[in-house]
């Protein structure tokens, strides 16, 4: 009697507390929540590192990703070895320098080299 008591007593937090699932979905694990590893008993969709551990690597391994922090104004960010870490690729923005925030010429202008993320082919 008291298994059922806390099922139904569990069934209503959790449908109250946590988004809807069946119980079949239902698991433990871990989930990133802002900026910590959050872990506990929930659907599989939203817990799903199955150790501490693993979600810890996952938010060690997001924050040390430079590109994470957006650097580049347009384009695709790589991130690279050398200073500063990252790398944009400008070609097809329009755009050109080191975060893609330059609008490429309409027209070659004397004394500037045209830059090759600006060519068109």
């Amino acid at each position: 009697m008291r298994l059922q008591a806390a099922l139904v007593i569990f069934a209503y937090c959790a449908h109250v507390v946590a988004p809807a699932c069946s119980p079949q979905e239902m698991t433990t694990g871990c989930k990133i929540a802002g900026n910590v590893c959050s872990c506990g008993y929930g659907c599989s969709s939203e817990f799903i590192f199955r150790t501490r551990r693993a979600c810890l690597d996952n938010m060690k391994e997001r924050s040390s990703n430079i590109c994470n922090s957006l650097p580049c104004m347009r384009g695709n960010c790589l991130q690279t070895q050398q200073d500063p870490g990252y790398l944009c690729k400008c070609e097809g923005t329009g755009y050109y320098g080191q975060r893609c925030e330059k609008a490429c010429p309409t027209a070659p202008v004397r004394g500037l080299v045209f830059p090759h993320e600006c060519i068109v082919i």
